[in-house]
């Protein structure tokens, strides 16, 4: 079974067999993974060792997201959000749930952000600390520019927050070269090809050093977990991990090192994603999105205008096809999304557009076209 989804993700046969072993997280054999695991991701995403920490924190992408967003704001702080989709929406809920004042800017989710209309609103409110933003954004497709975004943040005096949950070993990030950066943060099941249960957050040491106290959570502080580190070993976690997971994490950086790292991996995404939306717009259905806008991770595509259509039922005669695809929508208007991401190359989906067309012919979709 291929999984297109945007995470978890279809994974090597050696990241699946590295979770056979058991793993003690306070044993001398797991500190040195861990602590080596921390260094490759730091290493990926652009940090000086020294300036820059790569923590990891149990738990999904909403975790390290909220752990980023207590640990860099404090309670009543203000973060502008660009409005690009779902993520947008959720990083928003994290942040008021939290006690911070998320300000809503409104964009067209099928564009991306305008970097301009980031430095109006934070010129219009000089209160508001930080900017939210989805790199990649699953709800949609779009990938905004998180570099631009980030230079206008750092000419008006702000900080930023990256969610690159879907992005990250995929899109370039050099926080090096983005000082405005607190966090950039992700986790181990997208582009980097592991398995659920641990989020990332990069971040520059001084900051964290700068905001103990804020996040009002044990659980989700991103400076404690540093000074946790500072004070035992870069190899230790403070709560229990999930060890083989991160096992297995170590796995697929060697994968990923072995590729070619970010610029062959964003390569063999972009591939998947052409020969995908190529061939669903040969099968008569339209991507949601214009070729200009199309990013390389997730492809949304309107739901066929027939009397027919019925998502679970096409869900359904895919998978008995050999490919799993999200049951539910996550557009205004009705899509299904299908993943370009994982251990999977353009022949995969190639595959995937014939099981696509053979899946509405057996439920009887004729009319193709969105409405």
């Amino acid at each position: 079974m291929k999984l297109l989804i945007p995470g978890p993700v279809t994974t090597h046969p050696s990241v699946r067999a590295a979770l056979a072993q058991d793993f003690a997280p306070w044993d001398n054999e797991f500190r040195p993974i861990y602590a080596a695991v921390r260094a490759r991701v730091l290493a990926i995403a652009g940090g000086v060792p020294g300036r820059h920490v790569a923590l990891a924190l149990q738990g999904c992408g909403h975790f390290i997201t909220e752990a980023a967003l207590r640990t860099f704001l404090p309670i009543g702080g203000k973060i502008l959000i660009p409005t690009t989709g779902s993520y947008s929406d959720r990083m928003i809920r994290l942040a008021t749930e939290a006690g911070r004042i998320a300000i809503p800017l409104p964009i067209d989710p099928a564009r991306p952000a305008d970097p301009g209309a980031i430095a109006a609103a934070l010129a219009a409110d000089p209160a508001i600390s930080h900017v939210g933003i989805v790199y990649s954004e699953t709800g949609s497709g779009v990938i905004h520019d998180a570099l631009a975004i980030g230079r206008a943040a750092h000419a008006a005096g702000r900080r930023t927050i990256v969610d690159a949950v879907s992005a990250f070993g995929a899109l370039p990030l050099d926080i090096s070269a983005q000082p405005e950066i607190d966090a950039a943060v992700f986790t181990s099941n997208k582009c980097i090809e592991g398995v659920p249960g641990l989020g990332f957050a990069v971040c520059p040491t001084e900051r964290l050093e700068a905001s103990a106290g804020n996040a009002g959570s044990w659980s989700f502080d991103l400076a404690d977990i540093y000074q946790h580190g500072v004070r035992s070993a870069p190899g230790t976690f403070r709560f229990t991990p999930p060890a083989q997971v991160l096992v297995a994490f170590a796995t697929a950086l060697d994968l990923f090192e072995a590729e070619g790292g970010q610029p062959a991996r964003l390569a063999r995404y972009t591939a998947n994603m052409r020969a995908l939306y190529d061939g669903v717009c040969a099968l008569g259905l339209s991507p949601c999105l214009a070729p200009e806008h199309q990013g390389p991770i997730v492809v949304n595509i309107a739901a066929p205008d027939d009397p027919a259509w019925n998502l679970q039922a096409f869900v359904d005669a895919l998978k008995a096809r050999g490919f799993l695809i999200s049951n539910f929508y996550n557009t205004v208007s009705p899509s299904f999304r299908v993943a370009c991401i994982g251990a999977i190359t353009p022949a995969d989906m190639r595959q995937a557009v014939t099981a696509i067309g053979a899946a509405l012919e057996q439920i009887g979709v004729q009319r193709r076209r969105a409405a």
